[in-house]
């Protein structure tokens, strides 16, 4: 940065001022052209425009303009939320050569337009960008925190997602832990036989996989092993792996193959004993994977009946019926007819379905239920022609690309479909005719016309769950969302991140997913892995507690409330480290000497925002 940059944003604060339209979401609600009209002779403001997208690279060009014209040294963008474009805004003014924290946010959407209607909406927005104009007004030039960073990433979970951004990152020369809770590697997908849409066997990809793991240098697999301590930051974590014997979970007749159907990929020697290693890494990827829901004791007959199963157990019996009868043979039992139910423990509704022990209901959809279902229907009418698949259905959703041929070939294979709404699902009974089990519902697609049918075989297509890793999320104090899963920072601008800095998602930890969306999701934690520790440091944001060292009187108060433990004594002075310091301002509020302050977020910034807030 040039002297004359330097010496140009240390001048008198010039601030512009930029609204957007938010193509409607802002504007059909604030005025934004009276927002701009109002602020305009705020001491201070040079510029104040609007725009129909800020975000956009018109937006961005005009801000750039004037920065590069030196009308303005401090920029105010007021729209949607921070956490969508507060990096886009920061990256635009770097590129104009200004300092990127010289910029504050008014967020007039979230806080305003989606909230508020006609005049109150419009006065809103004056005072809330006025009170970042005060804001920006006081802001010094701040430099990105640079720490170094191991070249070193953990996976936490040993599935396809695992497996895939582990053979990714050691492509890349960066050295990967492997972390896997059980003996085998593989994760959900060892538990099927075959995936959609290639057909392929599950076991050949995982193999594949998990042979190329093997032979690489720079993978080291942890198997039997879990996370038990977490500290430090991005690009400099701390993990504490803890190792336990398998017990009977391999035996030893079975260790002389590589692959195990419905087992996994088995990678060699299990630990003994019990014991703890420390690693030292630089990222973590969360690749935990997912459960399958259990329906309870009775839901659709499941507990009470042997002839009611899920869609994994069909499958697994599936792979070992012989395929020369014409009829499928579950259990030794001929099975002339199927029943298979779609959203068993997926789109749960309040007052209609059963919450958990924890009051709690999956209202979302599992995503891949309904292919699975149908594609387990094609591969019954195609194997075992005698056997006739009814298919009791809410919606059909296949959703990914050419997934919908599945449904037309189903349909042409003669699989029937019922349509059932969820407060009147199927009812399966038992009974002493034909069939051992009678499966009545309304079918939607007859107006409501009440069918009964027996059937020797019901087939429950269960939803996915998150997996139970809450050890893991209190220890690391992850986000997760209202359905359980992690939570990424943005779906379409951060999708694999977490609000942990250094801390990626893969596969299902994250939603439900197919393999395809697994392995892509896997490659993006790899390569944001490879782009974040490819330099050797990392550049933090500069929002720490700094001390002033003239008014310390190194009470020690800041170091009891810290809860980064990021404050220590030097001699009597409290010292900062801005890599562990979260910015939080707990300690701010407990110093007597108000010796220490927040970066960007000073108390005085504070002041100077309320003052203009009963101005306005």
């Amino acid at each position: 940065m040039s002297d004359e940059i330097k010496k140009q944003e240390t001048a008198e604060p010039r601030v512009g001022v930029y609204i957007c339209h938010c193509g409607g979401n802002i504007s059909d609600h604030v005025d934004v052209k009276k927002v701009a009209e109002a602020v305009k002779d705020i001491p201070g403001v040079e510029v104040s425009h609007t725009d129909m997208f800020m975000c956009s690279d018109p937006g961005q060009e005009l801000i750039q303009k004037d920065i590069k014209e030196g009308s303005i040294n401090r920029v105010v963008v007021a729209s949607c939320a921070p956490s969508l474009h507060e990096l886009t805004f920061r990256g635009a003014i770097s590129r104009a050569d200004m300092n990127p924290y010289l910029y504050e946010h008014a967020n007039i959407r979230e806080q305003d337009s989606w909230v508020h209607h006609g005049d109150p909406a419009t006065s809103k927005a004056v005072t809330l960008v006025a009170a970042a104009i005060a804001k920006a007004r006081g802001l010094k030039p701040l430099e990105a925190i640079r720490v170094d960073a191991a070249n070193h990433a953990t996976i936490i979970g040993g599935g396809i997602a695992g497996l895939r951004a582990a053979v990714d990152l050691a492509a890349s020369g960066i050295e990967v832990a492997l972390i896997e809770k059980t003996p085998f590697l593989g994760g959900n997908a060892s538990k099927l036989d075959r995936v959609f849409p290639t057909s392929e066997k599950a076991g050949d990809l995982i193999a594949y996989l998990a042979d190329t793991v093997m032979k690489s240098p720079l993978i080291t697999i942890y198997p039997c092993s879990e996370i038990t301590g977490f500290e430090g930051y991005i690009g400099n974590f701390t993990l504490t792996v803890s190792k336990k014997p398998p017990a009977d979970a391999v035996p030893g007749d079975i260790r002389e193959k590589y692959f195990h159907p419905f087992a996994g990929y088995y990678p060699g020697q299990t630990p003994t004993e019990a014991s703890e290693e420390s690693l030292t890494t630089g990222v973590i990827i969360f690749a935990t994977g997912f459960e399958l829901y259990e329906p309870s004791r009775g839901e659709f007959g499941y507990g009470d009946n042997e002839e009611v199963i899920t869609l994994r157990q069909l499958i697994r019996d599936m792979a070992d019926s012989p395929q020369d009868s014409g009829t499928l043979r579950i259990n030794n039992r001929t099975v002339r007819r199927v029943a298979m139910i779609h959203c068993v423990g997926s789109r749960q509704i309040p007052g209609i379905h059963e919450a958990d022990e924890d009051d709690y209901l999956n209202e979302y959809c599992s995503r891949t239920c309904c292919t699975a279902t149908l594609q387990a229907a094609l591969e019954i009418r195609d194997r075992y022609p005698d056997t006739q698949v009814l298919d009791f259905y809410r919606d059909i959703r296949t959703y990914g690309h050419n997934q919908e041929d599945y449904y037309d070939r189903a349909s042409e294979k003669n699989v029937l479909f019922f349509r059932y709404e969820p407060d009147e699902s199927p009812v399966i009974t038992r009974e002493s005719g034909e069939y051992p089990l009678t499966v009545r519902v309304r079918d939607k697609l007859t107006f409501n016309e009440e069918i009964e049918v027996g059937v020797d075989l019901v087939v429950l297509a269960t939803g996915m769950q998150a997996a139970p890793i809450t050890s893991l999320v209190e220890m690391m104090k992850l986000p997760v969302g209202s359905d359980k899963f992690l939570q990424e920072v943005h779906p379409k601008l951060r999708p694999v991140e977490m609000a942990n800095g250094g801390i990626f998602l893969a596969g299902t930890s994250q939603a439900p997913m197919d393999i395809n969306e697994v392995c892509n999701a896997a490659q993006a934690a790899a390569a944001k892995t490879v782009a974040l520790l490819g330099k050797g440091y990392v550049e933090l944001d500069p929002f720490v507690a700094a001390v002033e060292t003239d008014k310390c009187k190194g009470s020690g108060k800041c170091i009891e409330e810290c809860p980064e433990k990021a404050i220590t004594m030097n001699g009597n002075l409290a010292e900062v480290n801005p890599a562990l310091c979260t910015g939080c301002g707990m300690c701010v509020a407990v110093c007597p000497e108000n010796a220490i302050d927040v970066q960007g977020w000073s108390l005085q910034e504070y002041e100077d925002m309320v003052d203009a807030i009963v101005k306005f």
